[in-house]
């Protein structure tokens, strides 16, 4: 079973991020509320996917993507970001990110972009 790791520093962002995925499927969540968090988790957990917020306290989602690929450069993460970001987004890609979905989400992109993580193995 994949284990996913949901990093938002909105409590309701990480819940509704979870329905989405339960109800394709998924089971297996780990949660951090911010990028510090993700990191120390990340090294504890070894999750299969990273869905990680981009505007964050403590340290943003550019800076974890960054640290959490440096530890392993085969971590699949997908950012997330509000319209508008463009530029960010495509920092994170050149750092490492899978993929990216844009608030407020569409279920079916967000399920489509997990999905295509698992099938690139």
């Amino acid at each position: 079973m994949a284990k996913i790791m949901l990093v938002d520093d909105a409590a309701f962002m990480r819940t509704h991020i979870r329905n989405i995925l339960k109800y394709n499927g998924y089971r297996d969540f780990v949660e951090a509320g911010d990028g510090v968090e993700a990191v120390e988790k990340y090294l504890q957990e070894k999750p299969d996917v990273v869905i990680m917020d981009i505007t964050m306290p403590h340290k943003d989602g550019l800076q974890a993507l960054r640290e959490i690929m440096a530890a392993d450069a085969g971590a699949r993460i997908l950012m997330c970001t509000a319209m508008g970001q463009e530029g960010i987004m495509a920092e994170a890609i050149q750092n490492g990110a899978r993929d990216f979905i844009v608030k407020p989400f569409d279920p079916e992109r967000m399920a489509q972009a997990v999905n295509a993580v698992f099938e690139e193995q």
